[in-house]
C-alpha cells in the first residue's frame, strides 16, 4: 500500500509538474554569453595552485557522542519507515559511497545524482554536488539528510519518541551532553562519528613527509604528471585535493535521470525547493546554478576530493564515468562535448598510454587504510518497556 501511494504521487507529479498558480515571472531568452565561465575561473590558469599536503589534524570529538553517532549511523530507526539508514547509501565496504551511478534514496524514490563518500568530509568546503550547503555546517547537512523526503524522510517528532524508548541511547545522549534525543542532538552525534572517518596511512602523505619508498616509481611519475603536464592540480589542490569550486566539464547527462519518472520527480522536487526558475522544463542538471541563479554557473559542479578515489567508482556527479581509466580518458580529451562553454582550465592533454597508467597508479596512492565498520541492526540497543513511564520526566 505504501508503494502504491508513492507510485500514485509519482504519476501525479509527472503529469502535474506544470500545475498550480500561474507564474508571474516570464522566462527571457538567455544568450550564450550569459553561460560564459566566471572571470575568476578564466583567470585561474594564471593562479598558482596550492601544493598537495597531508590533511591537518582536527580536534577529537566527544567519545560518547562518537559512540552514539556510530550506532545511529547504522540504525534504521532514524529513517521514516525504519527500513534504511545512513549506511544504506554510505557503505563502508564501498568507500563510504554506494558504488552506484545514481543513488537510490528513500523507499519509492530514486535520486538523480551520485552518492559522494563521507570519508574526510570534515574538510570539505561545500556539501552536495551543487554546493548548496557550506562545509562549516555539517550538522545542517546531516539534519537535512534525515528530514529530506528523498533520503531518510524522517519526522523529528516520531524519531524523538523512538529514541526515548531506547534507554541506552538516552544514557549516551546525557553522557555526551547532547540533551534530549531530538533531531539536532541526533545530527550532532552523527557528525561527531563522521569526524572520525579520516584517511590514515595514505601513501601520498607518507611520500610528502619524506618516505621515499611510499610511492612506486610509476606513482611518482603519475604525481609529476598530476602537478605538471596533466594539470590536475589546477582543480585538485591542497590537503583535501580539491579547490572546492564549481566547474563545467561537459560531463554527458545520465539518460536514466530523464527516462526514469522517479528520478525526474526527485530532480524537479529538489530544484523547486531551491527556487530554481523553469525547473519543470529542464532537461539538463543545472548544478550550482540552482544555488546561485547565475547562468555562468549552469551545469557546474563542485570539485570533489580525490582522497579515497579508487574506492568510490563510478565517477562524476551522475556516475557517467565508470572507472579511473575512463576519467583519465575524459580529461585527456579536454573534457566532454558541451553546447555551453567549458571551463578554460580544460585542454586536450595528449597523454600516452604509459602516462595514463601512471596517473591511475598515482590516484590509487590516495587511498588510506580501509575504514571498515560493521554494526548489524541486531547488535544495536533495543526498545525497552519503560517501567512506571507516567512517573518519568518526559
Amino acid at each position: 500500500m505504501r508503494v502504491f501511494y508513492r507510485l500514485a504521487f509519482a504519476i501525479v507529479a509527472v503529469l502535474g509538474a506544470g500545475c498550480g498558480p500561474p507564474r508571474t515571472e516570464v522566462e527571457q531568452p538567455v544568450s550564450r554569453a550569459a553561460y560564459a565561465p566566471r572571470p575568476v575561473e578564466q583567470a585561474a590558469s594564471t593562479v598558482e595552485p596550492r601544493p598537495l599536503a597531508p590533511l591537518p589534524p582536527i580536534a577529537a570529538p566527544d567519545r560518547y557522542a562518537v559512540e552514539l553517532g556510530r550506532m545511529l549511523f547504522f540504525d534504521n530507526r532514524i529513517s521514516g519507515d525504519a527500513d534504511i539508514m545512513c549506511a544504506t547509501c554510505h557503505i563502508p565496504g564501498r568507500g563510504w559511497a554506494d558504488g552506484e551511478a545514481l543513488s537510490t534514496g528513500y523507499l519509492g524514490t530514486r535520486y538523480f545524482r551520485n552518492t559522494k563518500t563521507i570519508v574526510n568530509a570534515v574538510y570539505a568546503n561545500y556539501f552536495y554536488w551543487d554546493g548548496r550547503l557550506g562545509g562549516d555546517d555539517p550538522v545542517t547537512q546531516v539534519r537535512d539528510s534525515i528530514n529530506d523526503s528523498h533520503f531518510l524522510s524522517a519526522d523529528a517528532r516520531i524519531m524523538l519518541q523512538r529514541m526515548k524508548q531506547i534507554p541506552r541511547y538516552v544514557d549516551l545522549f546525557e553522557k555526551a551532553s547532547l540533551g534530549e534525543p531530538d533531531l539536532n542532538p541526533i545530527s550532532n552525534a552523527i557528525v561527531a562519528f563522521e569526524r572520525t572517518l579520516v584517511s590514515k596511512n595514505v601513501p601520498l602523505d607518507r611520500h610528502l613527509a619524506g618516505d621515499q619508498n611510499a610511492l612506486s616509481a610509476e606513482a611518482k611519475q603519475g604525481l609529476a604528471l598530476f602537478e605538471g603536464k596533466a594539470g590536475c592540480i589546477r582543480c585538485h589542490d591542497g590537503p583535501y585535493i580539491s579547490d572546492g569550486k564549481p566547474h563545467r566539464l561537459g560531463v554527458p547527462e545520465n539518460p536514466e535521470v530523464f527516462s526514469d519518472p522517479f528520478r525526474i520527480i526527485t530532480m524537479r522536487s529538489t530544484l523547486k525547493f531551491l527556487r530554481t526558475s523553469n525547473y519543470s522544463n529542464m532537461r539538463n542538471d543545472p548544478g550550482h546554478f540552482a544555488v546561485t541563479k547565475n547562468y555562468e554557473d549552469f551545469g557546474t559542479f563542485i570539485t570533489p576530493t580525490l582522497r579515497e578515489v579508487a574506492r568510490t567508482a563510478p565517477y562524476m556527479h551522475n556516475g557517467m564515468l565508470p572507472t579511473l581509466e575512463a576519467v583519465i580518458d575524459f580529461f585527456d580529451a579536454g573534457g566532454g562535448q558541451s553546447d555551453l562553454p567549458k571551463s578554460p582550465l580544460l585542454q586536450p592533454l595528449g597523454l600516452s598510454a604509459g602516462e595514463k597508467a601512471a596517473l591511475v597508479e598515482f590516484l590509487r596512492s590516495l587511498n588510506g587504510d580501509p575504514i571498515l565498520i560493521e554494526l548489524p541492526q541486531s547488535e544495536l540497543p533495543e526498545y525497552t518497556l519503560v517501567q512506571d513511564w507516567y512517573k518519568k520526566r518526559n
